[in-house]
């Protein structure tokens, strides 16, 4: 069973958190908000984006690269998450 699959509910969660966040600063920002609230805001959907980000990530890479018995499919996964990886640090 995928990682993704097994923890679907905990994923869904933080989609979900995330989704509220957004709203709350599409809402601050139609109302012209204090600026400082704004960017905290930003910062928590930072953090929150960060956080599902490792959540999804340690899941890939302990699923799909650590317990892979195949070294070949083993390589072509890590490479497709370094790729992943190296686009999200950009």
């Amino acid at each position: 069973m995928a990682h993704t699959i097994r923890d679907k509910a905990k994923l869904l969660a933080r989609v979900r958190r995330i989704q509220g966040q957004a709203t709350a600063l599409e809402k601050q920002l139609g109302e012209e908000g204090d600026c400082t609230a704004i960017l905290q805001q930003i910062a928590a959907i930072r953090g929150a984006v960060n956080g599902l980000m490792a959540a999804v990530l340690e899941g890939h890479l302990m699923d799909h690269v650590v317990k892979e018995p195949n070294e070949a499919q083993r390589q072509e996964d890590f490479d497709a998450v370094m790729q992943v990886i190296k686009s999200y640090l950009r």
